[in-house]
């Protein structure tokens, strides 16, 4: 009923012994027809967004109202398509019941909390969509959607600020805070909510921000290019919105914040570099995409992919000169001690 296919056959190989010991072959019959039926329909679904396993939310409770839960943290498993005013308005209502309509407040952001600032006669709930988060390692094991949606302990929220307090403010000036909660149970479990037992916080400067900006735009343009069977409406969204957009803050613009000058901080020359190498692999994967739209389209759709070329073609050529631009520090030769001392690690045990 929960759509969890493969993880029917996990369960059968604890029963399949048994009926195998009291040679129970209308049972065996039974649980083969079972599982027979489970892996047709993970096989039969082309990618797995057939199935919509849950939406998760962190919600943090405040105010001496809470008893024990006063300043802690939850992870809640909503039914998929939960929207964040949906759950908002379901618990601001259930507490509301239990200790009046005045005491109960919503905190509408996801800034750190500061209890001092709070009225300590009413109970504050603060509720924050949050995503399963994976260490890249782990990525290589989480292949199917399945294995993303399942045995899930590590959720990311993501809060964007500025270092003189708005939230949003110009690409220059734009932060991001990554807050990672694991929870002392994994999702799907018993109960639909579990309390948060670790805490850990990522501050992204923002070059690192428009790095992980492109990156998507990036996966975002590789996905539609890619899908299978083609959608050509999907894809002429995404090129219009990364080749076609006049809007601030998009590629183009980026590119001039982050990569006209060379930063003076060397901590940033890798950042820099990272950057630079993403819109080389953005303008790719444009080309690629164009590429696959043209195939696509009918006649009546022409003058607006020459359209696209031409935007394609001006972007490419405001980029060249900024991608190009390498910064000499990080490709000066390495002394000849340094390179002798590389090729020797190679024979050393720790290397191996």
């Amino acid at each position: 009923m929960a759509a969890m296919y493969e993880a029917i056959n996990e369960v059968y190989k604890i029963l399949l012994p048994i009926h195998e010991a009291n040679r129970d072959f209308k049972k065996l019959a039974s649980v083969h027809g079972k599982l027979q039926e489970a892996f047709n329909k993970v096989y039969n679904q082309s990618s797995g967004w057939e199935r919509m396993f849950g939406t998760y939310f962190r919600v943090g409770f405040y105010g001496c109202q809470f008893g024990d839960l006063d300043e802690q943290e939850f992870v809640y498993k909503e039914p998929s398509i939960t929207k964040l005013a949906e759950i908002s308005h379901r618990l601001e209502e259930f507490y509301s019941e239990r200790f009046g309509d005045d005491v109960v407040e919503i905190i509408k952001d996801s800034n750190p909390v500061d209890k001092s600032k709070l009225d300590p006669n009413k109970a504050y709930l603060q509720i924050t969509y949050a995503e399963p988060y994976f260490d890249t390692y782990e990525l290589k094991e989480r292949i199917t959607y399945f294995d993303k949606n399942y045995n899930l302990r590590t959720f990311m929220y993501c809060t964007p600020f500025t270092l003189d307090g708005r939230a949003h403010g110009d690409l220059h000036e734009q932060y991001k805070r990554k807050t990672i909660l694991t929870t002392s149970h994994a999702f799907p479990y018993i109960k639909t909510r579990v309390n948060v037992i670790h805490k850990e916080e990522i501050i992204l400067v923002p070059m690192e921000v428009a790095i992980e900006d492109m990156q998507k735009k990036t996966q975002e343009l590789a996905f539609a290019t890619n899908q299978d069977p083609a959608d050509s409406k999907m894809l002429q969204m995404v090129l219009q919105g990364c080749v076609g957009t006049t809007v601030n803050q998009g590629p183009l613009e980026v590119a001039q914040v982050f990569l006209s000058d060379i930063p003076e901080d060397p901590k940033l020359f890798r950042h820099h570099n990272k950057l630079r190498l993403c819109f080389k692999d953005f303008t790719k994967r444009c080309e690629d995409a164009l590429r696959k739209n043209k195939a696509l389209i009918g006649p009546d759709q022409r003058e607006y992919h020459r359209e696209l070329e031409r935007n394609y073609n001006k972007l490419k050529e405001a980029l060249g000169p900024l991608i190009t631009r390498k910064i000499p520090q990080l490709y000066r030769p390495l002394p000849v001690q340094a390179v002798q001392t590389q090729r020797n690690s190679y024979s050393r045990s720790s290397f191996r």
